[in-house]
C-alpha cells in the first residue's frame, strides 16, 4: 500500500468513529426548519449535505478544508517560487485536510503520468464516433462514461466486498480518472479546433502542466495559466450542482465514472459551467452592436441597462450563495493585472466590474450584483490564445473532478446511505400552509 492510501487510513478512521457516535447519540437532533420558500426554491441555503472538501461563505468565500484562495498560493507546493500551486497540491489537502509536501505533490504527479497511459482504445473511438461539431461537452462526457469499463470499483462490487472497504477501489478508480481527463480534454480540443493534430503527455510535466502541453500551449506563461485555473475551479462546496449530482448518483454506489459523468451533465447547464461561454458572448455581442473594440464605461453601462429592460441577464454576475465579489473573480483579475495588464479584454472585464454591480444595484431586485468565477475566466484564457469558448466548460470539468472526486472517496470511508429526500406534491404544501394559518 503506498504511503498517501496509508495515511488517508490513518486520517479517515478518528472522523469515521466521530461520525458513527454523533449518528447514534443525536439523529433526532434538529438541525434546520425548512420553510416553504427555501423548498421552492431549489432547497438553497438548508443545510442538507456533510462535504468536508470545502465550504462556501457567502461574506468570505470559498475555502478548501478551511483555506482561502490566497492562502492556498502560498501554502500549497508549487514548481517554482512565483509560480501558481500545483492542482495535485489542493487534490491532497481535500483528500487529507492537511497541508501536502512537495513530495506528496510529486508521487501524485508521478501517479496520475502513469495512470494516464492506460486509456483504453475503444474511448478515442467513442469520441471520434461523434460529429465534429458535437459540443465538446458531449464528447467529454460520453468519453467518461466509455473509461467506466474499467472501473475497478465495479469489479471489486461484483466480486463481493465489505462496505468498509469500498474506498479502497472508490480511490484507485478516481486516481484512474483524474489521471486521464487532460487527455480527453485536449484530445477533443485538438480534434475539433487543430484537425485532429493530436499531441502526446509529456511524462515530466505535472498534471495541470501536461494539459497545456497537449492543448499546443508549451509556455510557461499558459502552464502557469493552467494551473491557477485548475486550482480554482476545482470545488465549490457540495451543493452545488455538480458537486451535488456526483454526490448524488455515488450514493447509489455508482462507480466514479458514472458518477461524475452524472456531475458533468450538471455543469454543462448555462445556470453552470456553461456560463462562461454565455460571458464571451455577451461581451463579443455589446463589441458588435456598440461598433467599438474597446467601449467606455458609459457605453458599458449603457448597454447594460439595455440588457436588463429586455428582460435578460448579465452573465457572470450574481451567486446563488455569494454576497460580495468571488474571490476567484478576484484573484484572476490580480494574475491578469500582473501578467497581461495591457490585454484588451482584461482591461474591458475591468471596466465592466465598475458599472455593472451599480447598475444591477439601482434595480433594487438583485441580491448579489457582484461578478463571479465567470466574469473573468474566459476572457483570461482567450487572452492567451486560447479563444475556442466551447472547451471552456470541458477545462472547468477537469478541474471540478479534483473536489467533487475526493468527496466521494469520503463518501464511501463514511459508509454514507443512498440519498433519498421526501418529495410531495402541490395539494399538500397548500394544505400545510392552511393548517398553519
Amino acid at each position: 500500500m503506498d504511503h498517501i492510501k496509508q495515511r488517508l487510513i490513518e486520517v479517515a478512521k478518528p472522523k469515521i468513529e466521530a461520525l458513527h457516535a454523533l449518528n447514534s447519540t443525536h439523529a433526532n437532533h434538529v438541525i434546520q426548519e425548512v420553510t416553504l420558500g427555501q423548498v421552492l426554491s431549489g432547497m438553497k441555503g438548508v443545510v442538507s449535505l456533510m462535504t468536508d472538501t470545502s465550504k462556501l461563505d457567502p461574506e468570505e468565500g470559498i475555502r478548501f478544508r478551511g483555506y482561502s484562495i490566497p492562502q492556498l498560493r502560498d501554502l500549497l507546493p508549487k514548481n517554482t517560487t512565483d509560480g501558481e500551486p500545483l492542482p495535485e497540491g489542493l487534490f491532497y489537502l481535500m483528500l487529507m485536510g492537511e497541508v501536502p509536501t512537495k513530495e506528496d505533490v510529486n508521487f501524485i504527479s508521478q501517479q496520475w503520468s502513469v495512470r494516464a497511459q492506460g486509456i483504453p482504445s475503444h474511448v478515442f473511438d467513442v469520441i471520434n464516433a461523434l460529429p465534429k461539431n458535437a459540443h465538446p461537452m458531449i464528447q467529454f462526457n460520453s468519453a467518461i462514461l466509455a473509461m467506466s469499463t474499467e472501473s475497478q470499483f465495479r469489479k471489486a462490487h461484483l466480486i463481493g466486498m465489505g462496505k468498509d472497504k469500498y474506498w479502497d477501489p472508490m480511490y484507485e478508480g478516481v486516481m484512474d480518472l483524474v489521471s486521464r481527463l487532460p487527455i480527453i480534454a485536449a484530445y477533443i480540443y485538438r480534434r475539433v479546433f487543430h484537425n485532429e493534430k493530436h499531441i502526446d503527455m509529456d511524462p515530466s510535466l505535472d498534471w495541470a502542466g501536461n494539459l497545456a502541453h497537449m492543448m499546443g500551449y508549451d509556455s510557461e506563461e499558459v502552464r502557469r495559466l493552467m494551473r491557477l485555473y485548475m486550482v480554482i475551479h476545482a470545488d465549490h462546496e457540495g451543493g452545488n450542482v455538480s458537486a451535488h449530482a456526483t454526490h448524488l448518483v455515488g450514493s447509489a454506489l455508482s462507480n466514479p465514472y458514472y458518477s461524475f459523468s452524472a456531475g458533468m451533465n450538471g455543469l454543462a447547464g448555462p445556470l453552470h459551467g456553461m456560463a462562461n461561454q454565455d460571458v464571451m458572448h455577451w461581451l463579443n455581442k455589446m463589441k458588435r452592436e456598440i461598433g467599438v473594440e474597446n467601449p467606455s464605461a458609459e457605453q458599458i453601462k449603457r448597454y447594460s441597462q439595455e440588457t436588463l429592460a429586455k428582460g435578460q441577464v448579465i452573465p457572470g454576475y450574481g451567486h446563488a450563495v455569494l454576497r460580495k465579489t468571488d474571490p476567484r473573480f478576484t484573484v484572476q483579475l490580480e494574475f491578469a493585472k500582473k501578467y497581461i495588464p495591457n490585454a484588451p479584454l482584461i482591461q474591458i472585464v475591468e471596466r465592466v466590474y465598475e458599472v455593472v454591480p451599480d447598475v444591477l444595484s439601482a434595480g433594487g431586485k438583485v441580491k448579489n450584483p457582484w461578478p463571479n468565477v465567470d466574469a473573468i475566466s474566459g476572457s483570461l484564457l482567450s487572452s492567451y490564445g486560447i479563444n475556442e469558448y466551447p472547451i471552456y466548460t470541458v477545462l472547468f470539468g477537469v478541474s471540478r473532478s479534483l473536489g467533487v472526486l475526493t468527496q466521494l472517496i469520503w463518501d464511501r470511508l463514511y459508509g454514507f446511505s443512498i440519498e433519498r429526500p421526501k418529495s410531495q406534491n402541490l395539494d399538500w404544501f397548500i394544505e400545510q400552509v392552511g393548517k398553519n394559518k
